[in-house]
């Protein structure tokens, strides 16, 4: 991770609260309310090392949970059921309604819930085809959310906050008010994130992404993250929503644990507000 001072004074000041309002602006990636929702996803198990073999041992499945009165349908990935290990490379995307040229400035929102640790996912947006997305898995990703409490080859444990690209690694993103990193995601909360992403060549200050959430600790949308990391900076059209996780290696596996992903939407320029009422 790159050091935590200088992330503390750029993010000291930075405090934002948005409107709850249904903003014009946003364009429907997927909400998952419709029963057919999942055949616009193509999924794909490129990395599968499961014994007993398992054909397609991912978990991508549309749910509905009762608020109220009302249901709300949500997507569940998991890299395979419990008790199963060797998935390594679980993906699952679809195209976006509109692709972002090289220039241009969007804003994605999702939200996304916890369903339980331990765990390994990853989300974001690509500049790849279907097929290349497929060949490339994790290196098909530009900006990129992770959520894992694994520990990586080095020793280092992962806390289970939400995590951006820096660099060759990632960090974990800021809470600004106590000026530290911050705390893990709490299964079974919802989360918003808002990730305004800089389609620019990386020498006219692109190939970046700045990122808020509204969550948990984060009573008010708050700026979380300035000028994360492109993974790749190949500099292409914006093509794809892309979700990725693992179970790890079958003699050292990280867990299964799931993510919930709801409302995901995109709008031209910088856009803070909240697509439709939050759940």
């Amino acid at each position: 991770m790159k050091a935590l001072i200088p992330l503390i004074c750029a993010y000291a000041t930075l405090f934002v609260q948005s409107s709850h309002a249904e903003q014009t602006g946003w364009i429907l990636i997927d909400d998952f309310e419709s029963p057919h929702a999942l055949s616009h996803w193509s999924k794909a198990d490129t990395d599968n090392e499961t014994q007993p073999y398992v054909q397609s041992p991912q978990v991508t499945e549309r749910r509905i949970e009762l608020l109220g009165k009302e249901k709300n349908a949500y997507l569940l990935k998991k890299p395979a059921a419990e008790g199963v290990v060797g998935n390594r490379k679980a993906l699952t995307f679809t195209r976006l309604p509109r692709e972002v040229n090289v220039g241009e400035t969007y804003t994605f929102y999702t939200r996304i819930q916890v369903e339980s640790f331990p765990n390994n996912h990853a989300f974001g947006i690509s500049n790849l085809s279907a097929e290349e997305i497929k060949k490339h898995d994790y290196n098909a990703f530009e900006p990129t959310l992770r959520v894992t409490d694994k520990t990586e080859s080095s020793g280092l444990v992962n806390t289970g906050a939400l995590m951006v690209k820096v660099g060759a690694g990632y960090a974990n993103i800021i809470d600004p008010v106590r000026a530290e990193e911050a705390k893990p995601l709490e299964p079974g909360t919802w989360y918003e994130i808002w990730y305004v992403v800089n389609n620019a060549p990386q020498n006219l200050g692109g190939q970046s992404y700045d990122v808020f959430v509204r969550g948990g600790e984060f009573l008010q949308q708050t700026q979380v993250y300035r000028q994360a990391d492109f993974r790749m900076k190949r500099e292409a059209p914006l093509t794809h929503f892309l979700m990725n996780c693992n179970t790890g290696p079958r003699g050292a596996p990280y867990g299964n644990g799931g993510l919930m992903y709801d409302d995901l939407y995109m709008s031209a320029g910088v856009n803070l507000l909240t697509p439709k009422p939050a759940h």
